[in-house]
């Protein structure tokens, strides 16, 4: 049953798409296809097989013991702090992300993110008929934050109609940056967040590629790496990163604030009207039908649907945070659904980022962003629940 309803879901998702689509008639259909089958297969092999479990677990292991540097780094600068029991936040996770961009800018420096996301890309481009640019992005979405994935490709934004712009961003908030996996690994289990990165990635492009569809001749369709970094040396990228994940990190701090006190508001002005209901509530009920047909138990739907809610109204870290306690009183399965769902950047204030981020590298196409503002956000949490919905058959 669960997989019918899995199925159920996957058609239901791709079908809103279609509704949403600008252009039904140039649908890459073989190419979703060949995604759509990629995601299958990728999802059995880690979950359910021996050599799968044992390459998601290393991978978990690897990222652990970058945890442990960072830690170090961390407890050299304010171990001297006494704190309540289970740390601070912000000591704990957020700073984190200041050891893990810098090591991604390392390797940017170095060429070897690059040329891996440029080989890996232009293998799925020919594989899926997708155009390279976009192959290129959605592989370089799975490592930099949406504002860094749409700036390496900044050389060749005179080439995006509205619909390959719709593309790249989509790519861009339908996944989430590598600099901050660490961070989410010290809060939600690590072997699902780490599936969600390569299904995301696919979702993304699946969807996008079913509402803006696009066919690009060869000459305007070229990936160019020779700009992606202005370091001058491996301890200016460690400089430039260090400070970059500061940044992140207190962006992160700030709008955790924001919205973790705006949403008290919310429900303190819920409650005055009425008493006892939440936010959280009110999304749980409205996302439960979906959550049903994504594989979530009947009698855990409900809060499942309220962090999943949570994370569109405000963000990933908000709802990470509320669905922590939760999880010991939820099935494995119900655990790894919403935790593929919530490894995204697809919220409203992503929007905002990315228009921001177009704008400026070209302010004419920053118009179109905000055109399209809204689509955009429905097809990434298409493709957050198509990636969550891959995860529960599998589960």
């Amino acid at each position: 049953m669960g997989i019918i309803l899995g199925l159920l879901a996957i058609i239901v998702v791709l079908g809103i798409a279609f509704l949403l689509s600008n252009d039904k008639k140039n649908v890459n259909y073989k190419g979703i296809g060949i995604m759509l089958v990629l995601q299958l297969l990728i999802t059995w092999f880690m979950f359910s097989t021996q050599i799968g479990r044992v390459i998601i677990n290393t991978i978990a292991d690897g990222f652990n013991k970058l945890i442990e540097f960072g830690t170090e780094g961390i407890n050299f600068v304010v171990g001297g702090f006494e704190v309540q029991e289970g740390g601070v936040f912000f000591f704990n996770v957020l700073l984190l992300i200041v050891f893990f961009a810098t090591i991604l800018q390392v390797l940017t420096y170095l060429k070897i993110l690059p040329t891996l996301i440029k080989w890996v890309g232009t293998a799925l481009s020919k594989l899926t008929g997708l155009p390279k640019i976009e192959s290129f992005n959605g592989v370089n979405s799975i490592f930099f934050g949406q504002s860094e994935a749409l700036i390496a490709i900044r050389s060749q934004f005179h080439h995006l109609t509205d619909n390959r712009l719709y593309i790249v961003s989509a790519s861009a908030m339908g996944s989430v940056s590598a600099s901050i996996v660490g961070a989410y690994i010290q809060m939600l289990p690590a072997e699902y967040i780490l599936v969600a990165l390569p299904l995301n990635m696919f979702s993304a492009l699946m969807i996008a590629s079913v509402i803006a569809p696009v066919r690009v001749p060869k000459e305007k369709d070229t990936v160019d790496i020779s700009n992606v970094t202005n370091d001058k040396s491996v301890f200016e990228a460690m400089g430039n990163g260090a400070l970059e994940g500061g940044k992140i990190a207190l962006i992160v701090a700030a709008m955790l604030i924001a919205f973790i006190a705006s949403l008290e508001l919310v429900n303190w002005l819920i409650q005055l009207i009425f008493a006892g209901v939440t936010l959280q509530e009110i999304l749980g009920y409205i996302l439960a039908p979906i959550g049903l047909l994504m594989g979530i138990a009947p009698g855990e739907v409900i809060q499942a649907g309220s962090i999943m809610g949570t994370k569109i109204v405000t963000n990933e870290f908000v709802a990470m945070l509320e669905f922590q306690p939760l999880m010991e009183t939820m099935s494995e399965k119900t655990i790894g659904i919403v935790t593929v769902f919530l490894t995204s950047f697809a919220n409203f204030s992503s929007i905002g980022i990315i228009a921001g981020t177009v704008k400026g590298i070209d302010s004419e196409k920053a118009a179109s962003v905000s055109g399209f503002g809204m689509k955009l956000l429905i097809g990434s949490i298409l493709a957050s629940i198509l990636s969550a919905t891959i995860a529960g058959l599998f589960l």
